[in-house]
């Protein structure tokens, strides 16, 4: 028999002689992946095995009605690590909601645009236009400042008390 590839690590094996079909090297990792690969087709191929799965897990949570909170209450950091996911998986949702939002729409007609730039905005594969404004905004004008006469300037002639001394005046 010849060397395969598995399906799943890519490394090299001999199949063995009684599954010559084998595609899932004997490492246990493989070996799981293969079975809920298996698993994951025949629920999705087979309703009746479906609906048995379905009411052996109803069946199941019937017998053991206070195990997720007995669960909860023995392992509060699987606790909190399963909210910071569930809040993950929101917003990722929350953001493939967004995904196929191409046309912004105004409801009101404004001057600005706002955008929200950042990791949030990584999930926006397909969010592929994007028109921005670029909004110079001025203070209010200022009034002209008027400048100081200098002490030659000086309208009545005589050298008023804030006048430098000669040798600055030269600098006026």
């Amino acid at each position: 028999m010849s060397q395969r590839h598995c399906r799943f690590c890519q490394k090299p094996f001999q199949p063995s002689r009684y599954h010559p079909e084998q595609t899932a090297c004997p490492e246990p990792q493989c070996q799981q992946h293969r079975r809920n690969h298996s698993r994951q087709k025949k629920l999705a191929e087979d309703p009746e095995y479906r609906e048995v799965c379905r009411d052996s897990a109803r069946k199941w949570r019937a017998n053991n009605p206070d195990y997720w909170k007995q669960y909860r209450a023995r392992s509060p950091e699987s606790t909190q690590r399963n909210r910071e996911r569930q809040h993950q998986r929101d917003e990722r949702q929350r953001l493939l909601d967004l995904a196929n939002n191409n046309v912004a729409l105004d409801l009101k007609p404004l001057v600005a645009s706002v955008f929200v730039l950042g990791p949030a905005g990584v999930d926006l594969a397909n969010n592929n236009l994007a028109s921005a404004k670029l909004l110079i905004l001025q203070g209010p004008p200022r009034k002209p400042v008027k400048a100081e006469a200098s002490c030659k300037q000086h309208p009545s002639g005589q050298t008023p008390p804030f006048c430098p001394t000669t040798e600055e005046s030269l600098r006026c």
